[in-house]
């Protein structure tokens, strides 16, 4: 009996294992942006530029999309030198406002693409976050990232998908954040924008699917880019702390993830530890792309659950401690 138990054991962990490595290192390629337009918003810098260089470095046409004419010029150029074949690949920017009308969001779009083909890949990258105790928020702030973070990505997106769903293929990528997956101290406001990406991205995908149009969410940690540096001077101490204990990862190594996995057609795109165990902790009812990640995520729930609740109870403490420090250094003056 007790050899049997250890063989079932053995055999269960190997299947988890097998299972995990499968879901991090298997990437079936089903779709192809060789020669194809790709358009990205937020591409003159961060993600987005390093987005748009790993697109042309694999053949595609690109157009980035920011409102400061000078980096966009200068992030084309750039872009330009990593080009599989510069004689034949298009690189053009456009400076474009994407929380302004949606009328003008879509004349930009429809002009956009007469001069360089249809849109094949969409990724929406722009978007700011601004920290902040939601006591010291400035509602001006809230609406900010609000229009840009969501209602900017969900105009782009409903600039292009018509034409997406008459060719009956295409990529949209929304670009979310950790923050989708848990709530966090000094971000409510920017933390709701990105919820609400969620949303919209698990709607897209079950609109979008009869039409073999994929959507991923990317749910990126912190990432060195220039926003990084704006958002580390709004973040409360304690925001810096809870966010430290994750890292912060490169743009190349997010654009690079957010490619492969949407190419692949996964709905969640995520970096590092945490994000791989918070993907099956907040599985809840988002798109099912594979049996094996059901299965995984059957087996893992219970326990990425437990390590969740630990995280949350340090997060919790390190809140405690920045308290009880305010509070001496108040009796202190």
């Amino acid at each position: 009996m007790g050899v049997l138990l250890g063989v079932f054991l053995i055999v269960f962990v190997l299947l988890i294992v097998g299972l995990i490595l499968s879901q991090l290192f298997w990437r079936k390629r089903l779709k192809n942006i060789q020669g194809q337009h790709v358009v990205i918003t937020g591409g003159s810098s961060g993600i987005g530029k390093s987005f748009a260089i790993l697109a042309a470095k694999n053949g595609a046409n690109v157009t980035i999309i920011a409102r400061d004419i000078k980096k966009l010029e200068t992030a084309k150029n750039e872009i330009q030198h990593s080009c599989q074949n510069k004689d034949k690949q298009k690189i053009e920017y456009l400076s474009l406002d994407v929380a302004s009308s949606f009328e003008n969001i879509e004349k930009s779009f429809n002009e956009l693409e007469k001069n360089s083909g249809p849109i094949f890949m969409l990724v929406n990258c722009a978007g700011k976050a601004i920290g902040g105790k939601i006591e010291d928020s400035k509602i001006d702030d809230v609406k900010f990232m609000w229009n840009l973070n969501f209602l900017g990505t969900y105009q782009c997106i409903k600039a292009v998908v018509p034409r997406m769903k008459n060719s009956r293929d295409g990529i949209i990528i929304i670009t979310s954040s950790m923050a989708a997956f848990s709530g966090v101290f000094g971000l409510s406001a920017y933390s709701s924008t990105k919820f609400a990406l969620r949303g919209l991205a698990e709607s897209l995908k079950m609109e979008l699917n009869p039409y073999n149009i994929f959507v991923t969410m990317a749910l990126p940690p912190d990432t060195d880019t220039p926003g990084f540096a704006i958002e580390e001077a709004t973040k409360p101490l304690e925001t810096k702390l809870i966010s430290d204990s994750c890292g912060t990862f490169s743009p190349d190594v997010v654009a690079n993830q957010m490619l492969e996995d949407s190419l692949a057609g996964k709905f969640f795109s995520t970096v590092g530890m945490e994000g791989f165990l918070l993907g099956f902790l907040c599985a809840g009812m988002s798109p099912v792309c594979s049996i094996g990640q059901v299965i995984l995520e059957f087996l893992l729930m219970g326990f990425c659950r437990i390590i969740g609740a630990c995280y949350l109870a340090t997060f919790n403490n390190t809140i405690k401690k920045c308290m009880k420090t305010r509070d001496q250094n108040k009796k202190c003056e």
